[in-house]
């Protein structure tokens, strides 16, 4: 993996799509599609072998496609494709196509591309197998060398890179009932188109249809890797079937434990996360808000309203080595992922779903916008984003940011004297506070919501070490509802910073009884 470097500033500029002329093929084609699949009654794409099923993690990682055999590796294209194999997880083949100046060709499969790990599997594997998915490569650097930057492969996940990451967070085409006792749907992508891009572009296009039990959709992405690879998603949606809480433009990541909860027993590094934060930016009260995840006790949603959604993301902060300490999952390279909404967004929600989990092999978090209106039977929707991956800056923020929270015990030496109390240590850093003078008077904003919760005391003090500013409150949680907590920094009456909010009693039910 590539060192990890903090993205300073995101330029969202109009793209300009330079491609092959195709003329036989446009978005409308997957929409009639995607609107024939709503309309007829579902089925569920045809599975690979079983003895395909049931390879183990690492015997289907053996499995190795040749770069050699790269899709428009011949000719002056800077992306080139690999193809994934089914397998393990990958249950069912997807349909590929090319899209160039010559129209629309097939993909086909070709088992000469792939390495196996022993001569048994390579003779069972069926010659008209198909492909799981798809990967994209770009030559970040001034060189040749291609580097993949954009993963489609499971149901309906794609996950990408900025340069200087890692891959760690997932999107999804849409989430469909995820965290409700009901259980979730999971829709696939079912048929991908992949245009040719003109030799020398930076810029693609790819199409994708998704089909499920409950709904059918038709997908355009236009992408532009870079420092922050950049993808403008196109989508309409028809509902086959009623869905209780549809998510559009899911993430999903993985936080098992961080600085602001206690560390499993037996666990020697500092943090183990993919994400630590979801950010939000509520464009109608010009507020950021801050929420530190947690691997809670039992599963959670969360359901967060704005006035007017700018965005929503799940950032990694965390970009050092020794916040993490781990030499193999380089979890400070992971990258942040940015959701900002374009058209067809009416009212509604930020959802965040925090599933338990004792494994950092479980992706544990999702993050979703619902909207306000039911997805009935018979429902059609038409929408666009764009998701931007990239460091944990890619959200373009200007206000003060959280960069830890800490949690201790507040009746015990350094925390307090205060029976069934906490010790709060909010520490913000960035924007306008880098401007400030040691000795400005920075005062802090904070309140409480739950019964008989109490804020006992909070204060700001500036720490010299890391140039930061730090909040510490005194809080001790009510017997009832869980508590959320909220703080802000401010001057003058004027807001420095994002709004952290955490539900607190949450974040130590594994790690200590609760007052």
């Amino acid at each position: 993996m590539r060192s990890g470097t903090r993205l300073l500033t995101l330029l969202i500029l109009p793209c300009l799509y330079v491609i092959q002329p195709a003329r036989a093929f446009e978005f409308s084609t997957v929409v009639d599609r995607a609107r024939a699949l709503a309309e007829a009654k579902y089925q569920a794409p045809p599975e690979v072998p079983g003895f395909l099923q049931d390879l183990n993690y690492q015997d289907y990682q053996a499995i190795r496609f040749n770069p050699e055999a790269s899709l428009w590796r011949q000719g002056r294209s800077l992306f080139q494709v690999m193809m994934v194999p089914p397998g393990s997880f990958y249950t069912h083949p997807v349909k590929l196509h090319q899209i160039d100046a010559s129209g629309v060709q097939p993909i086909p499969f070709d088992k000469a591309a792939y390495s196996f790990p022993n001569s048994e599997l390579a003779k069972r594997m069926p010659a008209d197998l198909g492909h799981a998915g798809f990967k994209l490569t770009f030559p970040f650097g001034e060189g040749t060398d291609q580097n993949q930057f954009l993963v489609f492969a499971g149901a309906s996940y794609f996950r990408g890179v900025g340069a200087e990451n890692g891959f760690g967070i997932s999107a999804r085409g849409i989430a469909v009932d995820t965290g409700l006792g009901s259980g979730e749907e999971f829709p696939s992508f079912t048929e991908f188109w992949l245009e040719r891009p003109a030799a020398g572009s930076d810029r693609m296009r790819v199409y994708g249809l998704l089909n499920g039990p409950s709904v059918s959709g038709a997908y355009r992405f236009d992408i532009k890797p870079g420092l922050a690879t950049r993808v403008d998603v196109t989508a309409e949606l028809f509902f086959r079937d009623a869905v209780e809480q549809p998510g559009l433009a899911p993430l999903t990541s993985m936080f098992y434990y961080g600085e602001s909860t206690p560390r499993p027993a037996g666990e020697w590094r500092p943090q183990v996360h993919d994400s630590d934060g979801l950010l939000i930016y509520d464009k109608g009260s010009e507020e950021w808000l801050w929420r530190p995840l947690m691997n809670p006790s039992r599963l959670r949603l969360s359901y967060m309203q704005v006035n007017r959604l700018g965005g929503f993301g799940l950032i990694q902060r965390d970009t050092a080595f020794h916040e993490f300490e781990d030499a193999e999952a380089h979890y400070e390279k992971r990258p942040s992922a940015w959701v900002s909404p374009r058209n067809g967004w009416a009212d509604g929600e930020v959802v965040l779903v925090e599933i338990p989990t004792d494994s950092e092999t479980n992706d544990n978090i999702v993050a979703f916008w619902k909207p306000g209106e039911a997805a009935t039977a018979g429902a059609h929707q038409a929408f666009g984003y764009t998701l931007s991956f990239g460091g944990p800056s890619v959200a373009g923020q200007d206000s003060g940011r959280v960069m830890k929270t800490f949690v201790g015990d507040g009746n015990r030496v350094g925390g307090g004297d205060v029976e069934n109390a906490y010790r709060v240590i909010v520490d913000f850093a960035g924007g306008p506070l880098d401007k400030l003078s040691p000795d400005a008077a920075v005062v802090s904003d904070v309140s409480v919501a739950g019964e008989d919760s109490e804020i006992v005391e909070h204060f700001v003090e500036y720490i010299e070490a890391g140039n930061k500013w730090r909040l510490s409150m005194l809080v001790r949680p009510g017997r009832g509802v869980d508590p959320v907590f909220r703080g802000q920094l401010r001057l003058d009456g004027k807001p420095l910073t994002e709004v952290w909010t955490y539900s607190l009693s949450e974040a130590f039910r594994n790690g200590r009884e609760q007052p």
